[in-house]
C-alpha cells in the first residue's frame, strides 16, 4: 500500500464531501414591517420571518420581548408589542437573536435545529454535525 501524504488525504476527502457543504449563500431574512398604534406596535410579517429562521414563532418572541422588556403576543400572521418600538431596532434584534440562535458558531451555516436535552439546550447543524450550548431565554 503506498503512502500518501496529508494533502492527498485532504483531497480525497474534500472530493467526497457533498457540494452543498461548500456553498456559501445567506439566509436573507424579510425586513420587519411595523406599525406603530396607540401604544402597541405590530410586526406584521413576523410568521413570515420565523419560518425563513425555521424557528419556533413562541421562541422568537420570548427572546424579542425579553430583549425589548415589554410584553407583547402572537395574533395571527402578526406580533403585538406594548410599546413604540421602531422597525430598525426589530430588524437589530432578529439579527442578533440569528447570530445567537439559528447561525452555526463552528461553520456559520443557518442548518440548524435547536434540540432539548436534560435541562440544556443545543444548537445542532445539519452542515457540519456541531452541538453548541444556547442560553435558555
Amino acid at each position: 500500500m503506498e503512502e500518501k501524504s496529508y494533502e492527498e488525504m485532504l483531497e480525497e476527502a474534500y472530493k467526497q464531501l457533498p457540494s452543498e457543504v461548500f456553498k456559501r449563500e445567506r439566509l436573507e431574512i424579510p425586513r420587519a414591517t411595523c406599525i406603530t398604534f396607540g401604544s402597541r406596535t405590530f410586526l406584521e410579517n413576523f410568521k413570515e420571518i420565523c419560518e425563513t429562521l425555521n424557528r419556533d414563532p413562541n421562541h422568537v418572541l420570548r427572546y424579542l420581548l425579553k430583549e425589548m422588556a415589554t410584553s407583547g403576543s402572537i395574533e395571527g400572521v402578526r406580533a403585538v408589542f406594548h410599546g413604540k418600538f421602531d422597525c430598525e431596532m426589530i430588524d437589530k434584534l432578529i439579527r442578533r437573536y440569528m447570530d445567537e440562535f439559528v447561525n452555526c458558531p463552528i461553520c456559520k451555516r443557518p442548518d440548524t435545529k435547536i434540540i432539548k436535552e436534560k435541562r440544556f439546550n443545543f444548537l445542532v447543524c445539519e452542515a457540519c454535525g456541531a452541538k453548541s450550548p444556547v442560553r435558555r431565554i
